[in-house]
């Protein structure tokens, strides 16, 4: 008789994160390791180069290790944004100088420095943990702080913080990271209407996020459009894990009608008008797939099949179907077309043949015709 729960707390009691980011994978944060690596020791020799070495001036503070921290092991953070690290860590320094000049007490000091860095962060939208180190650097740094008194706050500190981003955005631009993170833009309605976008039409909205976050009453380390993002995306896998059994090749035409990439744009018109399609599959002269075109397209009186190519959409034969649902309700897109690995057309999904694949999810009893 097997006992699978014993042997899955014991694989929990061993996990090496625990617990751990969202997301977060074993590659993800080697390259946090490699990127704080370079960043802070270049951020302390870039530093020493331009400004020397010495007791009276560190080549790099404290918080910028816990900068680096969240600039590259969680670089989709809104506290690890570019200016929440330049701003949050040079104000915050600025309100422990300030704290430490008009409070003689440390004690008392301090918990003013950090408060104020609290509050000066948040009303200048650049909310940094590692901020309020900075603070307490500020108050408690001694002679060489002191020394430099109402410029510390931007050297070393904005000079550092800076520089480490600097390079955070060169090591994210190589790794193709998403650097500063831009949250998706929300889907838009294609045609130019008052009514929401297909997706949007169904399942949860905005506002109910809203007052999700409300019913909370805690704030999280996401992005509000992030979050948004997720949720939808969270809702497309459950359903492609429902019904996962149905895979493209299952609903896909084979028949598909194509063209090639020496056609006349009249002979591709005549095509998609007599067989009443909206995308033509073009193929080079080794039969692979390279673009697709449309009657938008060829109405624009272009000279050639090549000027006319739009990027396709593809998918594999044996991925789930509704894993097509976003491409196919973006509001532009209107086929799919499956190819093998070496680009040549298997067959074409549209958004009709989608539609028929889900109606035959539905239960006998619930289908209605309008």
């Amino acid at each position: 008789m097997q006992r699978p729960a014993p042997q899955k707390a014991r694989t929990s009691r061993f996990r090496l994160f625990s617990p751990i980011l969202a997301g977060a994978t074993l590659r993800e944060r080697l390259m946090a390791c490699l990127g704080a690596l370079i960043s802070i020791g270049l951020t302390g020799v870039i530093s020493g180069y331009f400004f020397g070495q010495g007791p009276h001036l560190p080549l790099i503070v404290a918080p910028m290790g816990a900068s680096a921290v969240l600039l590259f092991a969680v670089p989709a953070s809104p506290l690890a944004q570019p200016w929440s690290i330049i701003g949050g860590n040079t104000i915050s320094a600025m309100m422990g100088i300030i704290a430490a000049y008009l409070i003689h007490d440390p004690v008392i000091a301090i918990g003013v420095g950090v408060s104020l860095a609290i509050a000066a962060m948040s009303l200048t939208r650049c909310l940094h943990p590692p901020g309020g180190a900075a603070a307490l650097t500020a108050v408690l740094g001694g002679p060489v702080v002191a020394g430099w008194g109402f410029l510390f706050p931007f050297i070393p500190v904005a000079l550092n913080s800076c520089i480490l981003v600097g390079l955070g955005l060169v090591f994210h631009k190589l790794g193709k990271r998403n650097y500063p993170h831009v949250a998706a833009r929300p889907v838009e309605n294609t045609h130019q209407t008052k009514d929401l976008p297909p997706p949007l039409r169904v399942g949860f909205r905005e506002e109910d996020v809203d007052s999700a976050l409300e019913a909370f009453d805690e704030t999280f380390d996401i992005d509000r459009a992030d979050l948004s993002r997720l949720l939808r995306q969270v809702e497309l896998q459950a359903a492609v894990r429902s019904h996962g059994d149905i895979r493209c090749a299952d609903v896909m035409s084979r028949d598909v009608i194509a063209i090639g990439e020496d056609a006349e744009p009249d002979h591709a018109r005549h095509l998609l008008l007599k067989h009443n399609i909206r995308t033509l599959p073009v193929k080079d002269r080794e039969g692979r797939l390279i673009g697709t075109v449309g009657l938008r397209e060829l109405s624009e009186g272009i000279g050639s099949i090549e000027r006319a190519l739009s990027k396709p959409e593809t998918a594999d034969a044996t991925d789930p179907a509704l894993s097509l649902l976003p491409v196919l309700t973006d509001g532009r897109t209107h086929a799919v077309i499956v190819v093998d690995a070496e680009r040549r057309v298997l067959g074409l999904i549209s958004q009709t043949d989608l539609l028929s694949a889900m109606a035959r999810l539905l239960p006998a009893g619930d289908a209605t015709v309008a």
